[in-house]
């Protein structure tokens, strides 16, 4: 599902709203994520998953596949996602 699918799905739930209106709340919703991880705090929204920030560690001994080379890997912050055990029951849920 992409973002337009999300905005035609609240549309069908919400007619009131325009289009446009229901574009600008996912923006500052996204935003806001956004924001809050850049400042490395995490993000949990109830019953559905928790991101956070992990820092990978700087590797000096990796190996390019192509040349087998030894190649330089710095450090990186990465985005991590956990889902809740809510949402992990309603995925495994037997049909």
């Amino acid at each position: 599902m992409v973002k337009s699918d999300i905005i035609k799905e609240l549309k069908k739930k919400h007619p009131n709203l325009k289009f446009s209106q229901i574009e600008s709340i996912l923006d500052i919703i996204f935003e806001s994520i956004s924001k809050s991880l850049i400042s490395k705090k995490s993000v949990e929204i109830r019953d559905f998953c928790r991101f956070s920030i992990r820092t990978t560690k700087a590797r000096h001994n990796a190996r390019d596949p192509r040349t087998g080379s030894v190649i330089y890997i710095p450090s990186k912050k990465k985005v991590f996602f956990k889902m809740s055990k809510h949402l992990k029951e309603e995925i495994n849920k037997e049909s």
